[in-house]
């Protein structure tokens, strides 16, 4: 029935009773207060038209020949549409067994005979009102159950309900000495879709990622969600593949009764391709692909705690090694995951102590044997590993977000070094300095990098920024409109590593770049066919476009030698030098190698 306005609806009564007269008697008491009246004349015909009619409150009689009022009571409990229905049970006994017994069939309220037919509508209305206000209550109730232990945005279980469920489902499983396996899913560079389009469309992303999900497992797996987050008592039966969102761009699955790993790789590929189809969202169809994480019960953890944790391990592993594919966790997984928590700690308190030193590696010119710019090459002396390199410390710095405050102390610690050298009789040139695509991601950026040069009073001219193709090519069009901010602060733009990139031409004749740096895989490639066809490649095309070039990780006379011979602009490596300290960069730009080129070049 409902209540609250001028169009209320008429609550409709269900009278039972064998007595014609009594149920004449009542429909005009009930009638004269409002309410609608449907009849039945014995119990089978009460349960038929229960049903038929779905009334809001059964007035029932009990002494009814057949079937008896209790036994009718009974059995429109058991119904789901019976459960919280208000019933009155009318009978001529009324001692306390009596009582007890329609109580416990399920009545709400108990009328003796005679009835009082005066006050019968009035009774009524009071068990309507308070059957309204109960009802109320148990939609608040379940709405608050409903937030407590679901994703408003997705409607699948949320960090709670998944919990709750996983310890659940262990406790089966080792109950009845099956498998169960946790996959964690997390999307590939979600972030970028919601800084690029927005968090409106990123938000509906999630919405179909979350469809895709149930879609892809409805077919072999039953999907369970979890209806009351304090029951105890889940039949083995129910317990299937659960579903969650953990939060943000994180996702599980839980699958029960696992008969072998072949069948987890099934569903963990079936994910995979489900989730990497292009999503429409209105005028973008963005590709959004899952790293996925895998831990089996009891192998890989036998509480939920160790289970979830060492999921999320191989996740993690799974990005670190391409991202878009997914790994089972193994023990030397967790070795690795704690030998990097120990290496983030250890770089956060050398940026804090004075460990990490940099070094500059020279760029000498072809055209005149001169060393006219210097890399800053960061490195790290540890004071029990020794010097660590940074093949194993730059990773992690990435993956911890650390990156961002290395590359600030780099740029510090080169304003600082060029006001040392500025009170030297030396020529200025050009430092260039690597930016990490993390770095490069962060909106401020080019508001970061302005106010630095003010703040230092670091001619903008005297550095060089290097990005990789990969970093850039990301989002071309926004890419291209953050490269002109920088150039116009009037610095130097390099692509680093440029030929592993993959670069649209059409994009990179916009780019506001002036140097490409050969990667030195292609330099160290240069004695087969293919290495040298490269290099020739980006050399003629740099050419096209009016660019620098510089050819990095020359080790040999061989390759030095073609890179003089095809004009390259600018060479760096091992051949020339090392890495050097900064106190040794003065005597380095006085070196002059035009003769040490011309005899390689002459030999």
């Amino acid at each position: 029935m409902s209540t609250g306005d001028n169009t209320t609806t008429k609550a409709k009564i269900l009278v039972s009773d064998d007595d014609l007269n009594v149920r004449l008697l009542t429909r005009q008491c009930l009638e004269a207060e409002g309410m609608s009246v449907v009849e039945a004349a014995n119990g089978p015909e009460t349960l038929d038209v229960f049903v038929r009619e779905r009334p809001d409150l059964v007035f029932l009689d009990v002494e009814m020949p057949g079937m008896s009022g209790l036994e009718v009571c009974k059995r429109i409990r058991q119904m789901p549409q019976g459960e919280s229905i208000p019933i009155m049970i009318v009978t001529g006994s009324n001692d306390r067994q009596s009582i007890d017994q329609g109580f416990e069939a399920g009545a709400t309220q108990y009328k003796t005979k005679p009835v009082n037919w005066s006050l019968l509508g009035r009774d009524v209305q009071y068990m309507l009102r308070a059957s309204n206000a109960f009802n109320a209550l148990k939609r608040q109730e379940d709405r608050l159950r409903y937030l407590a232990y679901y994703d408003p945005l997705t409607s699948l279980p949320n960090r709670r309900s998944f919990n709750e469920q996983l310890n659940r489902i262990l406790k089966r499983s080792q109950r009845r000495s099956s498998n169960a396996a946790l996959l964690f899913i997390d999307l590939d560079h979600f972030k970028r879709i919601n800084d690029s389009i927005g968090h409106g469309r990123g938000d509906r992303l999630l919405v179909e990622i979350a469809k895709r999900l149930t879609v892809e497992l409805r077919e072999d797996d039953a999907i369970n969600y979890l209806a009351d987050g304090n029951s105890e008592d889940i039949d083995d039966a129910e317990l299937g593949t659960e579903i969650a969102r953990l939060g943000g761009d994180e996702f599980t699955v839980v699958l029960s009764d696992v008969p072998n790993i072949a069948h987890v790789e099934r569903v963990a590929k079936r994910i995979l391709n489900s989730l990497s189809e292009p999503i429409p969202l209105q005028s973008h169809n963005p590709v959004v692909t899952p790293s996925i994480g895998i831990a089996l019960f009891p192998h890989d953890g036998t509480d939920p705690d160790t289970l979830v944790r060492n999921a999320d391990t191989a996740m993690y592993v799974a990005k670190a090694e391409g991202r878009a594919c997914y790994r089972f966790y193994d023990e030397k997984m967790n070795a690795t995951a704690v030998e990097q928590l120990k290496m983030e700690e250890d770089l956060r308190h050398a940026l804090r102590n004075g460990e990490l030193e940099l070094r500059y590696q020279p760029q000498v010119d072809t055209t005149n044997g001169l060393v006219v710019s210097m890399e800053a090459l960061i490195r790290w002396k540890h004071p029990q590993r020794g010097m660590v390199s940074p093949v194993v410390f730059i990773p992690v710095a990435e993956s911890t977000g650390l990156i961002i405050e290395l590359g600030e102390w780099v740029l510090e610690e080169v304003a600082r070094h060029c006001s040392y050298w500025d009170t030297l009789p030396i020529d200025k040139f050009r430092i260039c300095v690597n930016i990490s695509p993390l770095q490069f991601n962060q909106n401020d950026l080019p508001a970061y990098l302005k106010e630095f040069l003010k703040k230092t009073g670091l001619s903008p001219n005297r550095l060089e920024l290097e990005f990789t193709e990969s970093a850039i090519m990301t989002d071309a069009e926004t890419n291209i409109a953050k490269l002109s901010e920088l150039k116009a602060l009037g610095l130097d733009l390099a692509v680093d590593d440029f030929g592993t990139g993959y670069s649209s031409l059409s994009y990179l004749k916009r780019f506001p770049i002036d140097t490409l740096k050969i990667d030195q895989s292609f330099v160290a490639d240069l004695d087969s066919a293919d290495g040298a066809a490269i290099i020739d490649a980006i050399l003629a095309l740099a050419e096209a476009l009016n660019l620098r070039v510089i050819a990095e990780g020359i080790e040999t006379k061989e390759q030095l030698r073609y890179l003089i011979k095809k004009q390259c602009h600018l060479l760096q490596g091992y051949y020339f030098s090392r890495p050097i300290y900064p106190e040794d960069v003065p005597n380095m730009l006085a070196q002059d190698f035009t003769s040490f080129l011309a005899e390689v070049t002459e030999e």
